[in-house]
């Protein structure tokens, strides 16, 4: 898998791919929540290191890290399921030190990817960082 660091100019691409994923992911999300939410996400790229990752040359996802934590990955629609995330996830590990990860508790195919790929549940909050009824799940590398 290549990646490359994202610019200003990669920022719409980057809703538009956030967006499908998770219209297709996050069935548990409200409407208004999902919208709120995306309007919010570029104010958290300046202070992340955000990644467009490829495969041959074909956009598959992206990925935001700060420090050693896993902030958000997020796969096109059509790509998940075929090992991309796995490949990232490794990668992100290996080569960014990535070690933990927070991921909805509603999410059960995050929460089964993240604890297949050696990850283990720490701890739980009720709401996200917003404050939303959207319990959390905090995972750490084994």
């Amino acid at each position: 898998m290549k990646n490359r660091q994202t610019t200003t100019d990669d920022y719409e691409t980057i809703l538009n791919l956030w967006d499908r994923s998770v219209t297709k992911t996050h069935d548990f999300l409200s409407l208004k929540d999902k919208e709120d939410i995306k309007k919010e996400i570029p104010m958290f790229f300046p202070h992340l290191d955000v990644r467009l990752w490829f495969a041959e040359n074909e956009l598959i996802g992206f990925s935001g890290t700060h420090n050693q934590h896993l902030e958000m990955l997020f796969l096109e629609p059509a790509e998940i399921g075929k090992g991309y995330g796995k490949q990232i996830i490794q990668q992100l590990i290996r080569d960014f030190n990535i070690r933990s990860v927070d991921v909805n508790k509603d999410n059960e195919n995050a929460k089964m990817f993240y604890l297949k790929n050696d990850f283990t549940i720490v701890s739980e909050e009720p709401t996200d960082s917003s404050g939303r009824h959207y319990p959390i799940l905090h995972l750490e590398l084994k």
